[in-house]
């Protein structure tokens, strides 16, 4: 579904942030990316989600294509509507908005009420804290809590392929074992791609 093969990236017209990049995600496959700090991990997520150009970042060489389609062209929301979804490193969430505004705010390419409906209410099954503290600002969930509420807010946008940028960061170990557990049920239930970082 997703193919990488050999791409660079640089910064600023200057510097050399990955080179000879190679990978692919299967429909339906789970694919880690392993590496040490500055190893270039989640600039390949961002040129793979179009997330480069805010940074002055650019795929200098290289293929990028999805479901046989070169994705080099598109913008970080065409990639969306496309069908891929990046959860930044950090659980971005509004702050003072709760779980549910949350989810509603990545519903843009929604125009039925019962369509968001039905995808909250999948959210919600996958993740039953978010439901627990629904009426709670999200500001002041738990990391656990809003890590769990960015992969719900992706899981919105109805993607192929999901990207996480290190969802286990500073998080206790039996959150992380609960969130991966519910990623792994994702991706067999739903047969949807994942890239973990």
């Amino acid at each position: 579904m997703l193919k990488l093969e050999n791409i660079e990236v640089v910064y600023d017209h200057v510097f050399l942030a990955i080179k000879g990049i190679s990978l692919e995600v299967a429909e339906g496959g789970a694919v880690a990316l392993l590496g040490s700090n500055g190893a270039g991990k989640s600039t390949t997520l961002k040129a793979i989600s179009g997330l480069l150009a805010p940074e002055r970042g650019e795929i200098t060489r290289g293929e990028v294509t999805f479901k046989g389609k070169d994705f080099k062209r598109l913008t970080a929301p065409q990639r969306v509507r496309e069908g891929i979804v990046h959860v930044l490193e950090g659980r971005h969430v509004f702050g003072h908005l709760t779980p549910i505004e949350n989810l509603i705010a990545a519903t843009s390419m929604h125009r039925s009420r019962a369509k968001i409906s039905q995808l909250t209410e999948k959210v919600l099954n996958y993740f039953p804290r978010l439901r627990q503290r629904a009426n709670a600002q999200a500001g002041y969930l738990s990391g656990g809590e809003q890590q769990m509420l960015a992969i719900g807010r992706a899981l919105m946008t109805e993607p192929k392929l999901l990207m996480l940028d290190e969802p286990s960061l500073g998080l206790a170990p039996f959150l992380v074992d609960e969130i991966f557990e519910i990623v792994s049920r994702i991706n067999r239930e739903t047969r949807m791609g994942i890239l973990l970082v």
